[in-house]
């Protein structure tokens, strides 16, 4: 499906992350490595400041919308499957956890390129910036 509006680009925004945050939070309880639930629970927090966010964004410029469509952003290039956890599957969480990271990462960084309000654009690289960071300290974590 094509993200071809302001509005599907935020929605898909706000899933992608609050679907990380599912994954994370629930991760946390089967990691066993204490570095990794660690991990797991603050990218879950920020996630869920990121929902928030991605909300919040899309309420505050809602009315500065512009009709113009958004081309070049396919939600299913941004799909990752999340399957059930095998508990204590420390590797497969870390795993999925990366997938996650830099689907987000892309779709974010991809989206920011793409929108027509700068201001909306600026919180996208933001979240570029944050995902760029998550993604050093999961494959800090592989070693």
């Amino acid at each position: 499906m094509q993200l071809g509006t302001f509005g599907a680009v935020m929605g898909f925004a706000s899933q992608v992350v609050r679907q990380s945050a599912d994954f994370y939070e629930s991760a946390a309880d089967l990691a066993r490595a204490p570095q990794l639930k660690e991990a797991l629970q603050s990218l879950g927090e920020r996630a869920r400041k990121d929902a928030i966010t991605m909300e919040q964004t899309r309420r505050e410029n809602v009315t500065e919308m512009i009709l113009e469509p958004i081309t070049g952003l396919e939600q299913e290039e941004y799909d990752v499957k999340v399957g059930k956890l095998a508990p204590e599957a420390d590797a497969e969480i870390l795993s999925v956890a990366l997938a996650l990271e830099e689907r987000e990462q892309r779709f974010f960084r991809d989206s920011s390129v793409k929108l027509p309000l700068p201001e909306v654009a600026r919180v996208f690289r933001k979240v570029v910036q944050r995902k760029e960071e998550n993604l050093a300290r999961l494959r800090a974590l592989m070693s």
